[in-house]
């Protein structure tokens, strides 16, 4: 498993992440397919700024153009407060090999060597068990459950926090 920068031909992933029901069911629905060119650029620029890492996740370094999905790090206002959220989705056909798991560590490994991000926050939906097992098996702390806004929609959470430059065995 590699991880590379998110780049303008990642399209096609972006719509089979986000405009597809089973993908995004924990994520209060797909996202219309419209506008994902400009979501694809906008993350591009984010990267190239160095303002979020957005990380495609290649299963096999043999076979560089097959992504498997994605895990970002970000930094957002919370309340008033700068915090640091990391992400992730594996495609359908990827899910249950580790990847999400594989990918998650490998980006707080490089936020922890980096000494960037501090304190990184999760929020995955309440009752996807699969994201609240890759929190419990990178190593997350369980907050509690929490209310948050997605794409402009409320989803009901768990609250998950790791720090990479302490938590990390």
């Amino acid at each position: 498993m590699k991880l590379r920068d998110v780049e303008l031909g990642d399209v096609d992933a972006y719509v089979r992440m986000r405009c597809d029901p089973v993908m995004m069911a924990d994520l209060g629905g797909p996202l219309p397919r419209e506008g994902i060119e400009a979501k694809v650029k906008s993350d591009v620029d984010a990267v190239a700024a160095g303002a979020s890492w957005i990380k495609m996740i290649v299963p096999d370094e043999a076979v560089p153009d097959v992504v498997a999905g994605s895990v970002v790090l970000w930094s957002h206002d919370e309340g008033g407060e700068a915090i640091s959220e990391a992400g992730w989705m594996v495609l359908p056909q990827f899910q249950g090999r580790g990847l999400a798991r594989l990918a998650v560590r490998a980006l707080l490994e490089m936020a922890r060597d980096e000494g960037r991000w501090g304190p990184v926050h999760a929020f995955p939906g309440a009752s996807n068990a699969a994201s609240n097992g890759v929190c419990r098996a990178t190593g997350f702390r369980f907050v509690g459950e929490r209310d948050v806004v997605f794409a402009g929609r409320v989803l009901h959470t768990n609250h998950w926090i790791i720090d990479p430059r302490t938590d990390l065995v």
